[in-house]
């Protein structure tokens, strides 16, 4: 008869099941956790432990948790439970962002797809109702992850004490003198009707018009020209000629003056040969160059509406692309306001909410009412604006161009940049920045590009 040799060893005997049955198991581990209290006799014995606290970005509730909540809470969850065994005071309180567009944009088409109309108070109640909801499931699935945490004393941005705080805090802003109102240009989506931070905006590919724009220069005792002279601009966003209060030259660069046929156009010498043959001119040749600098307070004339177009200096002029002369509209991009305001220019913007051009009275009647970008990309005032162009002897060449375009990162649709009523806190008065980079040398950051990063940021933000 054999032997049965496993009898005659020494094996190591455990209590552990042979399988680990995780899909029951964890659940009642988590459980556990929470019927023992585990958080708080964690944060009990540490009590007098040094404190490390991590910051934690609340999620927005407007949707189940996915892959990147995973993985972000767990990795900071085995931050946390490290440092609380090394001893640490680790608080953590959980939260949610309940504000801004992603809840009132799933709510509104919840709301379409049956045909309900609601009043605008209605809509705030399904909101919450909605926020409500999915605060419970991204709750119990947190929990799932193993989450630890202060649940009983977690936190809400549309709570009435969470907003009373926001509240103080901005009245400590005006109380300093910090708040100021102004016009500004912002991202604006235009499906919304609102601003847009820069942290709501995605970069896509985007085909636009790139068109060649002449701004005739009359006669001018400092550049005599034979022939009748001009300044030619490069653009994507045809729409905003009619808000282009000036024409921007880098101080440094040296200008050339293109003869073609009947005509003289100013342009970089760097992008002379570039421009020609962009614009398949034959023929042509420099007559003469000029500094950029020499060019300030020359007024040349807008394409179609009577007012002058005075050129003005700008740093922010390259020669990567274009012509080296920048048409200059105050109220739709942030270069064009800051050169708005050093030169005295009017922040204009004939733009309204929707998107369309108000008649203002400098707007030409063919514009008033023109959209300048559909949903689906699709700008109808660019035609119309190429086409009074065209009429005006003005455009020199349209193409297209595939480029990257910001987007709402909620409607996927393109954006616009528009001046508009903001309020503004003024990071310069009473040594705000300052004080903001101090407290980022106190913040220890992983990894290190991050405090960088961080303090480019606040070091360039303006107000």
């Amino acid at each position: 008869m054999a032997e049965n040799y496993k009898d005659t060893l020494k094996l190591p005997q455990t209590s552990f099941p042979m399988r680990a049955n995780l899909g029951k198991r964890e659940p009642a581990r988590v459980a556990h956790w929470e019927n023992v209290n585990l958080y708080g006799k964690i944060q009990q014995k540490n009590q007098r432990g040094e404190l490390f606290l991590l910051h934690d970005g609340p999620p927005f509730t407007n949707g189940d948790l996915h892959l990147g909540h995973a993985l972000n809470k767990t990795l900071k969850e085995i931050v946390l439970r490290y440092k609380a065994a090394k001893g640490f005071r680790t608080p953590y309180i959980p939260g949610w962002d309940c504000h801004g567009l992603p809840i009132e944009h799933k709510v509104s088409k919840e709301i379409r797809a049956v045909g309900e109309k609601v009043t605008t108070a209605k809509l705030r109640e399904k909101c919450d109702a909605f926020s409500e909801h999915w605060i419970s499931v991204q709750r119990r699935q947190f929990k799932r992850l193993g989450v630890l945490g202060d649940w009983d004393h977690e936190y809400k941005t549309k709570s009435p004490a969470y907003e009373a705080e926001i509240l103080r805090t901005l009245a400590s802003f005006v109380d300093q003198g910090l708040v100021y109102r102004s016009k500004k240009p912002v991202y604006w989506s235009i499906p919304f009707e609102t601003a847009l931070a820069e942290a709501e905006i995605e970069y896509k590919d985007h085909t636009s018009p790139s068109i060649w724009v002449a701004f005739d220069i009359p006669e001018n005792a400092k550049f005599a020209a034979e022939k009748p002279l001009s300044i030619v601009i490069w653009t994507t966003t045809p729409w905003t000629i009619p808000a282009n209060l000036a024409v921007a030259v880098h101080p440094r660069l040296e200008y050339a003056f293109v003869e073609v046929g009947k005509r003289v156009f100013i342009v970089a010498k760097e992008l002379a040969e570039t421009f020609a043959e962009d614009c398949g001119l034959e023929n042509w040749q420099i007559v003469q160059t000029a500094s950029g600098e020499s060019l300030e307070g020359i007024d040349s004339r807008h394409p179609f509406i009577d007012r002058p177009s005075p050129i003005v200096l700008a740093d922010y002029v390259t020669t990567e692309t274009g012509t080296g002369c920048v048409h200059t509209a105050p109220g739709h991009g942030l270069d064009d306001y800051l050169t708005g305001l050093k030169y005295g220019l009017d922040i204009y913007c004939p733009v309204n909410d929707k998107g369309e051009y108000d008649d203002d009275g400098q707007i030409p009647d063919f514009l008033v009412g023109e959209s300048v970008l559909e949903s689906d990309g699709w700008v109808p005032a660019n035609g119309k604006v190429m086409k009074a162009l065209a009429e005006a002897g003005s455009l020199v060449k349209k193409q297209k161009i595939t480029h990257s375009y910001p987007h709402c990162w909620r409607s996927k649709t393109p954006v616009i940049f528009r001046a508009v009523d903001q309020w503004f806190v003024a990071l310069d008065k009473c040594g705000k920045r300052e004080k903001a980079l101090d407290s980022i040398e106190s913040v220890r950051w992983i990894p290190d590009w991050g405090k960088n990063r961080i303090r480019g940021a606040v070091e360039s933000r303006p107000d």
